[in-house]
């Protein structure tokens, strides 16, 4: 099975996209975010500061995060719950910290092995995680249009609060010393502004 590497900004249409790519495909997806808001999560659930790195990644090594059509954090549902406004705002902090990049990274190259294949998303997949992958994408969009698209997803701000946000998340992705969101080496760009999702997988996939 193919290994592809979809990597993106905020708002670009990664997940969406790669769930489209892994069906069209019939492989499997793996979305590396939902994972460091599962840590995230675990952190303000158990009263941690989610800049506190030695805490967080204590935290990271023994958490049992299960990333499928529901995510699990040590057996609870937290599919929605990771989703929510305080995870957002907090995810950024604990996915800067490097020990816990270093645990998610070991983790989320065991599942690709495990599968011989799949789908997986995220800001440092083509650069740091799956560097040898057969297809490396880079998603963008317009400010405009991925403000758009994050002000109509379940429990989202609107407006310049979303704006403001896109704003800070590209701001500490691409300038944070471990991983920072690149555009990695070989990588497809793809401006999905303007574009239907079976336009976006039809580009991807023929890079196969």
């Amino acid at each position: 099975m193919p290994v592809i590497a979809i990597d993106g900004p905020a708002g670009s249409g990664k997940s969406t996209v790669a769930r489209a790519v892994a069906c069209r495909l019939g492989v499997d997806h793996l979305d590396t975010g939902a994972m460091y808001r599962s840590v995230a999560f675990a952190a303000l659930r158990a009263g941690i500061d989610p800049s506190d790195e030695p805490s967080v990644s204590a935290l990271a090594r023994r958490l049992e995060i299960v990333v499928d059509d529901r995510v699990l954090v040590d057996g609870d549902d937290a599919t929605e719950a990771i989703r929510g406004p305080e995870v957002s705002v907090a995810v950024s902090a604990v996915a800067q910290v490097p020990s816990v990049r270093a645990e998610l990274v070991r983790r989320q190259r065991a599942w690709v092995t495990a599968r011989g294949g799949a789908v997986v998303e995220g800001r440092d997949i083509g650069s740091v995680v799956l560097p040898d992958a057969d297809v490396k994408v880079y998603l963008t969009a317009s400010d405009e249009e991925r403000a758009r698209r994050r002000a109509g997803e379940p429990g989202q701000p609107g407006g310049a609060e979303v704006a403001a946000d896109l704003a800070r998340r590209d701001r500490l992705d691409s300038g944070r010393s471990a991983s920072p969101l690149v555009v990695a080496d070989g990588a497809v760009v793809i401006d999905t502004t303007g574009l239907s999702v079976d336009e976006v997988v039809d580009a991807i996939v023929v890079l196969l």
